[in-house]
């Protein structure tokens, strides 16, 4: 039994506190599962759809500016109409489209419609062949109003057709709308393989199914206690339901991750001879000690992107945080009460003091013999393993980034089907046209707009403009178009114009042709919104905020490693050698995602370029995890090197402890991950493939070779730090002439 000081410490009383109160932890914990669960199902149902918007925005107050001044805005709804026999011209097929047009715009909920036949059968809103026709609908409302109330309802009553024509549906808001269930249907279909697979690693892993099974509990128990936590968030914010998918992604994985640091040191102190209740206690505090540290870095990590003004990303930081809570709270509270009531169960079979088979010494063989070759030749092994990771992140130096659209779903998809037939079909994108609106108060004449019109419709990749002096292309005056419709509503002064670009101007580069538009000289002044501009703004919002945040990300996490190490270089070779694995992981996707690579295996199509969405998001997720084995093994080597006093030692006892560990939570956690790679919805599965990628490197080459080249290259500098600063990170200063042990996994595992 430990003396009275080391029962001191807090996370060592937490331990005998759950010890000693474990029956009144497991029933407290059953029923905080229970209440949980009810939250977390009114979590879900309260989760909400959302928009790539940047408010404030130029496209923000565009915008505002059409809806409040001339009662339209950009189409959130297409339908595409095919003549059943003829062309769209045909006088059955006209009579059909102009009443299906009246009954779009009539349906509860709908702001406007127009059709090819309602606007004087303008080019771009007829397919070349003349078999299909175009019917716009914009739909106010937020994303959960226009996608879960109005086009359910609207849907089914106006995609019928009749004699003349066929319907389809299609449009951004529908898009999004058919991603949802898809991406729920990737979540349980990935995790039906997820559990099985998990419990067999546990299984092969710790030998024992009790042990096996107690993490993935963990996993469960912060996963419910995650969606729960979520209801405060919620009462001042929306929440995107993309965020359902990391919370139980990563819940799981954490859990399971920190609920093994803490059974594996439970049956390592049993090993070393204590008591098992005490083994609970030490393990609590040891384990715990790196349980802590390595949520908070987690926990960091997506607190960043609250810096980022959009509810979208903002919600996979609400998220990952509670799902941190729920899975210490799991770790440091719940699983001691279990094993001090069921710890000899989760021993391996003969495991008892001085036992060895909880982790065989072949493992400890290994990871000492490799950490030793490392060691005496640093600059080889890190050398070799460097240039490989730079070899295989070097595709990242293409990277692209581009804008969503319906190619995230998979070809079956009804409305990626649709858009499919317009891109191809038809000479311009009218559903993604670019509307340039006068400033308020501006004095505008006629003349004027056409002059403008006509400069504009000679831009690169735009098709056509539509304004009150007409229609233009290519600088002529093609038409006189629906002149009403650019004209307010209250008879006020100002005008708008649609700016229609061609569809190789959407597909090459929209963010371009928005550059370029906004760059026109006007006679007036203009705000320039739109699809397009939208999709601009939000990328630029993102990109010109991502250096703050991963400052910010660096500030934090290089604090946490700090108070943990009480070394300043430690965590600027953490940031370093976890650059490297974002850039291996970014590589990865540049080649399979931008470039195609593989897309026929996992079943995706590529469009040249990444929304900067999701990458951002796999940064913060993937830095965070990465920490997350960074604190686990640096947690190991600081306890052995203030004990001994010798880096090479206390590197060596790290990776033998730490070693099998690491790579055992590392493959679980990019199991986790790569489950979804079966996804259908892209962003979804970009998310499960690069994540793996980033944890698998991380948990193996990164750990394994370059942290102890470098370790061993920088020698006893790793630990220096300027006395004020170290008395700040809370650890003794280091030994000054320890005795330097057998680093042999024999002599080590003697008591």
């Amino acid at each position: 039994m430990e003396n009275r000081t080391r029962r001191g410490h807090p996370l060592r009383r937490l331990g005998w506190w759950a010890v000693r109160r474990r029956r009144l932890v497991l029933l407290c914990s059953l029923v905080a599962a229970v209440v949980a669960g009810v939250l977390a199902a009114g979590t879900v149902g309260a989760l909400s759809l959302a928009r790539f918007e940047a408010p404030g925005s130029e496209s923000d107050r565009t915008a505002a500016q059409l809806a409040e001044r001339f009662g339209t805005g950009g189409a959130d709804l297409i339908l595409l109409v095919t003549a059943r026999r003829g062309d769209v011209d045909d006088p059955q097929v006209a009579a059909s489209g102009r009443a299906l047009t009246a009954r779009v715009a009539a349906f509860e909920g709908v702001a406007e419609a127009a059709s090819y036949w309602t606007r004087g059968a303008p080019a771009t809103l007829r397919s070349t062949d003349g078999r299909h026709a175009l019917i716009l609908a914009r739909i106010p409302g937020d994303a959960d109003h226009v996608r879960a109330r109005i086009l359910p309802a609207l849907l089914p009553e106006v995609t019928r057709g009749d004699h003349a024509i066929e319907v389809r549906a299609g449009g951004g808001e529908e898009v999004f709308r058919q991603t949802v269930p898809l991406a729920r249907q990737d979540f349980l279909r990935a995790e039906l393989v997820i559990f099985p697979l998990v419990f067999l690693l546990l299984w092969l892993y710790l030998r024992r199914i009790l042990a096996a099974v107690l993490p993935i509990a963990a996993g469960l128990f912060a996963m419910v206690i995650g969606l729960a936590l979520l209801r405060i968030p919620l009462l001042f914010t929306d929440i995107s339901t993309f965020a359902l998918n990391l919370t139980l992604a990563m819940g799981l994985g954490l859990g399971v991750d920190h609920a093994l640091f803490v059974v594996s040191r439970f049956r390592e102190e049993v090993r070393h001879g204590r008591e098992r209740q005490e083994a609970v206690a030490r393990a609590v505090e040891h384990a715990g000690h790196t349980v802590i540290f390595s949520g908070a870095t987690v926990a960091a990590s997506l607190a960043v992107l609250l810096v980022l003004p959009f509810d979208f990303l903002r919600s996979f930081a609400y998220a990952g945080i509670a799902v941190v809570v729920g899975g210490v709270v799991a770790s440091l509270v719940v699983l001691p009460a279990v094993l001090a009531v069921t710890g000899g169960a989760v021993l391996p079979r003969g495991g008892h003091a001085g036992g060895h088979a909880a982790e065989p010494v072949a493992r400890g063989g290994f990871w000492t013999g490799l950490a030793a070759r490392v060691m005496r030749r640093p600059l080889a092994f890190g050398g070799v393993a460097a240039a490989a990771l730079l070899l295989l992140a070097s595709p990242v130096l293409g990277l692209r980034f581009g804008v969503a659209d319906d190619r995230i779903l998979p070809a079956s998809a009804p409305a990626r089907q649709t858009q499919e037939i317009v891109r191809a079909a038809f000479p311009a994108e009218e559903t993604d046209a670019l509307q340039v609106v006068s400033a308020p108060g501006a004095a505008v004449d006629r003349d004027a707009v056409a002059g403008y019109a006509a400069a504009l419709s000679r831009l690169p990749g735009v098709a056509q403009v539509d304004s009150a002096a007409g229609s233009y292309a290519g600088g002529a005056r093609v038409g006189d178009g629906d002149v009403g419709r650019f004209r307010p509503r209250d008879g006020g002064e100002g005008t708008w114009l649609s700016v229609v670009p061609s569809a190789e101007a959407m597909a090459a580069d929209p963010v371009r042709l928005v550059d370029r538009v906004r760059a026109q000289p006007a006679p007036f002044p203009v705000l320039v919104g739109g699809y397009p501009a939208e999709l601009a703004d939000y990328r630029a919002s993102v990109v010109d905020r991502l250096p703050w945040a991963l400052g910010l990300m660096f500030a934090v996490t290089f604090a946490v490693l700090f108070r943990l190490t009480g070394s300043l270089l430690i965590p600027l070779k953490a940031a370093v050698l976890n650059a490297l694995s974002l850039a291996v992981m970014f590589g990865v996707i540049v080649w399979v995602y931008q470039e195609g690579n593989l897309s026929g295996v996992l079943g995706f199509t590529p469009t040249g370029s990444v929304d900067p969405s999701i990458p951002i998001l796999m940064l913060c997720v993937a830095y965070g995890l990465s920490m997350d084995y960074e604190v686990f093994l640096l947690s190991r080597i600081t306890e052995e090197y203030r004990r001994t006093g010798d880096t090479e030692t206390a590197v060596a006892a790290g990776l033998r402890h730490g070693g099998p560990l690491i790579t055992a939570a590392g493959g679980i956690l990019a199991l986790s991950f790569a489950a979804y790679g079966t996804a259908q919805v892209v962003f979804v599965q970009m998310l499960g493939v690069g994540v793996a990628v980033a944890v698998l490197v991380d948990a193996t080459v990164i750990r394994a070779i370059l942290v102890p080249a470098a370790m061993r290259l920088a020698g006893r500098a790793n630990w220096w730090a300027p006395g004020p600063l170290r008395r700040l990170s809370g650890l003794r200063p280091e030994p000054a002439a320890a005795p330097v042990p057998d680093p042999r996994p024999e002599a080590a595992a003697r008591p």
